[in-house]
C-alpha cells in the first residue's frame, strides 16, 4: 500500500488544518458517516433531504440551494469505540498460540469536518467540504493470540469536495461535486517463523507433502521468536457526487444523492524486523516496495423531509453501499515474496434511519433518531481482527441553539448497539482464530455555524 514521500507536504497541510484522526469505523465496513453534527442528532435520517447547513455538500449538494446567505460550518466528533476479543487461536500447523486477548482494540479519536457555501450570480451556489469519508483503526497488544492475523490496522482519508448547485426547475434543485481524495494505510502483524518456513518449502517444492516440508525445515522449527512485518502506503485519486432535491409540497421534499466509487492504487513499502537469515537469504521478509489496490465503494441515498407543522418534522432515509467491490485484500511485493491475500467476499449493505425534529421556540431545535446499519461482512469465517464489525443499531439525540441570526451551535450524541460478533477466521499462513467480540460505540459531537 502506498508511502510516497513526495506526498508528505500535502498530507501535512491537510492534517494541520483538520487534525484528522480516524478510529474503528462506526458505519458499515470502514465508512465514516459522521460528516455533520446536525445530522448526527437524527442518526442521519433524511440527510439527503434536510439541507440544514453547508454540510449538505457531502450528503446532497443540491441542498445548497436551500441555505440562507453564505455559511461556514466547523464540527468535530469524538468517537469512542470498543472492541474486546475473547477466544483462542492456532497456528498454520494447528498448534495452539499463546498470548492474551489483545486488550481493547478501539481507541478514542477525533473526526473533524469543515464546510463552506457561498451564493453566486445567476442563482448558483458554490460549496466546499473537507472531511474523512473512510477510516478505521484497530490495534492490539503485540503478544496477543491473534498477532499472526493483525496487530495494527489503520486507514485514513482526507476528502476535498468542491460542489455547485443550481435550480433546474421551480421545484427541482440539482447539485454536482468533485472529490479529490487522499488515502493512507498501515498494516502490521507478527510472523510465525516456524510455520512460515514450512510454507516457503512447500512453495519451492510443488507436490511435497507437509511432513516432508516439516522435516526440511529442521532446526528452524525450534525458532520461538516472532518476526514482525509492517506495510505502509498512500495514494491520491478522484471521484464525484451529485444529488437531486424535489419539493413535493411547501413543507415536504425528497432527496436523492449518489457518491461514486474511488479506485485507489496505493504504493509504498514493507519493512520487517527479527527475520531469520533462512528467509532473508532467499529474499523473503526483506524491505521492499509494495502495491495494493482498493476500490472505495459508491453509495446511493433516498431521503424524505416532511414538516408536520411549524413545530414537528419527520425524516427518513435509506442508503445502499456497494461493498461487494471488496472481495479481497491483496498486497503485491516487489521482491520474490508471494502476494499476501486475505479473502473478504463482502456483501452490499443497506442503512435505514428515521428521525424526528421538535422546534421548541425560535432559539432551540431538538432532534432524535434511530438507525439500523447492516454490516457487509458475510459471516464469521470472513470476519478478521482487522475489521471485526457487525450489524449495529443507532440511538441518537441532538440540539441546535441559535445564538443570533449569524451564529448557531449544534451538539449531538449517539450510542451504537452492536450485535454479538463471532469470528472463526482461517488463514493458510496465520492459522485460525475463533471467539467473540464485544463491540460498542459512543459518539459525542459539536459544531459551530456562521451565516454571513
Amino acid at each position: 500500500m502506498a508511502h510516497r514521500q513526495h506526498h508528505r507536504p500535502y498530507l501535512f497541510v491537510f492534517a494541520t488544518l483538520l487534525t484528522i484522526s480516524t478510529n474503528q469505523s462506526v458505519a458499515a465496513g470502514f465508512a465514516l458517516i459522521e460528516q455533520s453534527v446536525s445530522g448526527l442528532g437524527n442518526a442521519y435520517a433524511g440527510a439527503a433531504a434536510s439541507a440544514e447547513d453547508a454540510a449538505t455538500v457531502f450528503f446532497n449538494p443540491a441542498g445548497l440551494m436551500y441555505l440562507e446567505g453564505n455559511q461556514l460550518v466547523v464540527g468535530g466528533h469524538i468517537i469512542k469505540p470498543s472492541a474486546e476479543f475473547s477466544g483462542s487461536a492456532t497456528n498454520a500447523l494447528g498448534a495452539p498460540v499463546s498470548g492474551g486477548d489483545g486488550g481493547d482494540a478501539g481507541n478514542t479519536a477525533l473526526v473533524p469536518n469543515l464546510y463552506y457555501s457561498r451564493k453566486l450570480p445567476n442563482d448558483f451556489v458554490f460549496g466546499l467540504g473537507i472531511n474523512a469519508p473512510f477510516g478505521l483503526k484497530t490495534e492490539y497488544d503485540a503478544n496477543w493470540v491473534g498477532r499472526y492475523h493483525a496487530i495494527e490496522s489503520e486507514l485514513k482519508t482526507i476528502n476535498i469536495n468542491p460542489a455547485i448547485a443550481y435550480k433546474a426547475a421551480p421545484d427541482l434543485s440539482v447539485g454536482v461535486g468533485v472529490n479529490v481524495q487522499y488515502i493512507e494505510a498501515t498494516l502490521s502483524q507478527a510472523i510465525n517463523q516456524t510455520t512460515s518456513c514450512v510454507g516457503v518449502v512447500l512453495s519451492q517444492n510443488p507436490g511435497m507433502d507437509a511432513a516432508s516440508a516439516v522435516a526440511a525445515c529442521g532446526g528452524l522449527l525450534a525458532i520461538t521468536s516472532d518476526a514482525r512485518g509492517e506495510i505502509e502506503g498512500d495514494d491520491w485519486s478522484f471521484g464525484y457526487n451529485f444529488g437531486l432535491m424535489y419539493d413535493v409540497a411547501s413543507s415536504t421534499r425528497l432527496g436523492f444523492a449518489y457518491r461514486s466509487k474511488i479506485k485507489q492504487e496505493l504504493e509504498g513499502d514493507a519493512s520487517f524486523t527479527n527475520a531469520d537469515s533462512f528467509f532473508t537469504g532467499v529474499g523473503i521478509f526483506v524491505p521492499t516496495n509494495v502495491t495494493a489496490d482498493v476500490t472505495l465503494p459508491e453509495s446511493a441515498s433516498l431521503s424524505l423531509y416532511h414538516g408536520i407543522n411549524t413545530q414537528w418534522a419527520i425524516l427518513a432515509d435509506a442508503t445502499w453501499t456497494h461493498w461487494s467491490r471488496f472481495q479481497e485484500l491483496r498486497v503485491d511485493y516487489a521482491s520474490v515474496q508471494p502476494d499476501s491475500v486475505t479473502v473478504e467476499n463482502w456483501d452490499n449493505s443497506m442503512r435505514y434511519s428515521l428521525g424526528l425534529n421538535y422546534r421548541h421556540n425560535s432559539v432551540w431545535l431538538l432532534r432524535t433518531g434511530v438507525a439500523f446499519d447492516e454490516e457487509p461482512i458475510p459471516d464469521a469465517a470472513h470476519r478478521t481482527p482487522r475489521i471485526p464489525g457487525n450489524d449495529r443499531t443507532w440511538l441518537a439525540f441532538g440540539a441546535n441553539y441559535r445564538h443570533s441570526s449569524a451564529m448557531s451551535f449544534d451538539v449531538g450524541y449517539a450510542h451504537l448497539f452492536v450485535d454479538d460478533t463471532r469470528i472463526n477466521h482461517t488463514s493458510t499462513t496465520a492459522g485460525n482464530i475463533t471467539g467473540e467480540y464485544e463491540n460498542a460505540v459512543d459518539i459525542l459531537s459539536a459544531q459551530i455555524n456562521w451565516t454571513f
